[in-house]
């Protein structure tokens, strides 16, 4: 099911929209903070469309003003999670292309996410995570209304065989009713 905002169709992704995802995906800025490689090619961006992003509740970013694909947002509910959570909970996960970061666009996508896990699937609680040096991804979810809940120190990234740092934060219903303005 295609969610809207002001600026942005969030909706489920499409083959066509490799070329696009390879062109954001491969820069080396964007993946690696969020702990997984950048993209080689736009048949490696098609294969990930094929089989990472094609899952309910994962949405391709697409900039109503000009029909791009320029990032992704995303519900992994209860035991799809990175996180042990319930089935209950969800973990949201997002990414954007540099030449849209700091435009308040994956703060809007995310709100609407949230908006829709609460709303619509009736979940009652959603995580998110960061890496201790991805002070963008920090700022989103802050701004989201998320607070974090606890710090896992030494986590395994299968992605690059390392160990980093990630704060977990979370965010309940409750929460949100209290966070989100009167609509």
């Amino acid at each position: 099911m295609p969610l809207n905002t002001q600026r942005l169709l969030l909706r489920p992704w499409q083959d066509t929209d490799a070329a696009d995802l390879y062109e954001y995906a491969k820069d080396t800025r964007v993946g690696p903070i969020a702990g997984w490689p950048p993209h080689t090619s736009v048949q490696k961006s098609a294969e990930i469309i094929r089989t990472v992003f094609n899952h309910p509740e994962v949405y391709a970013v697409e900039l109503k003003e000009n029909h791009r694909t320029v990032g992704c947002v995303g519900i992994l509910i209860g035991s799809h999670s990175n996180f042990e959570i319930s089935e209950r909970e969800g973990e949201i996960a997002y990414w954007i292309g540099v030449p849209y970061w700091r435009k308040g666009l994956i703060p809007e996508a995310v709100r609407e996410v949230m908006r829709h896990a609460f709303e619509t699937l009736h979940l009652e609680a959603l995580w998110c995570g960061y890496f201790a040096d991805n002070t963008q991804s920090c700022s989103v979810q802050s701004k989201c209304g998320f607070r974090v809940h606890h710090t896992e120190e030494n986590r395994y990234n299968a992605f690059f065989d390392d160990y980093r740092t990630e704060h977990i934060s979370r965010i309940t219903y409750q929460q949100w009713l209290e966070h989100t303005p009167a609509r």
